[in-house]
């Protein structure tokens, strides 16, 4: 079993007074995309864990 690390891309909207996470996919196009339609107040957030057994030095 290879131990890879998925990105996940997080589309979330500004919605006072929170943000509020819209959608999510692992393609950074389609995130993209979404936010471009989406429109005004809207952050695109990557995500990647980390591998198991991997050591923050």
């Amino acid at each position: 079993m290879v131990n890879e690390s998925v990105t996940t891309y997080v589309v979330s909207v500004f919605e006072a007074p929170n943000w509020r996470t819209v959608l999510t996919t692992n393609d950074k196009a389609k995130a993209l995309a979404w936010a471009r339609e989406i429109g005004e107040n809207v952050q695109v957030e990557e995500i990647t864990p980390e591998p198991k057994g991997a050591c923050a030095e």
